[in-house]
């Protein structure tokens, strides 16, 4: 995957750093806390040569694994690594269920390499409080504040769904939606 994103001009990667059980697919088995952040510490490790090698970083993505649950474990996570090829790759809409993404991404600071843009309703509380940019509970302007705080000014990327019927809605909705958070309209 190093070596697609070099050819392919890519600055990061997107790696899932590991599970303790994957929510979508429940018929996985649960693996214990500590044994997935030893794989993932182990694993990690050995790739930071070819990062080096390939001028490509790691961005550790937030998700729904049960294992790296707050900041300040995320941030120590990166840390340990004490490699410029190993940071994060944010995901706002994954923390808002369990912390504030504001937060997350004023510790986090530096670290972050890449962006995810999602949207969250806590009072569904499962994978289907996913929404629409804007028709969650992340405080957007809140949000902004701290990436502009911690100078983030890379790229975002929004990860939502499609409408069934007449998917292109779905883009425009997003565009517009990302317009409004970015302070284009």
């Amino acid at each position: 995957m190093l070596e697609l994103a070099q050819a392919g001009g890519m600055k990061t990667i997107l790696v899932v750093p590991g599970a303790v059980d994957i929510c979508f697919i429940p018929s996985e088995p649960v693996v214990s806390y500590d044994v997935v952040y030893d794989r993932v510490v182990e694993g990690i490790r050995k790739l930071i040569p070819d990062c080096e090698r390939t001028g490509v970083r790691i961005g550790l993505e937030n998700v729904w694994n049960r294992v790296f649950l707050s900041p300040l474990e995320f941030r120590n996570l990166i840390d340990q690594f004490d490699s410029p090829c190993i940071g994060a790759y944010f995901d706002v809409g994954n923390v808002i269920l369990t912390g504030y993404p504001e937060q997350w991404i004023r510790i986090l600071g530096s670290r972050i390499y890449s962006v995810h843009f999602k949207d969250f309703r806590t009072s569904v509380g499962t994978l289907s409080g996913f929404v629409d940019l804007l028709e969650g509970d992340v405080n957007w302007p809140e949000v902004m504040s701290a990436f502009q705080e911690v100078g983030y000014d890379g790229a975002v990327v929004a990860e939502t769904g499609t409408y069934r019927h007449y998917p292109i809605a779905s883009v425009e909705a997003t565009s517009n939606a990302m317009d409004y958070i970015l302070g284009r309209k």
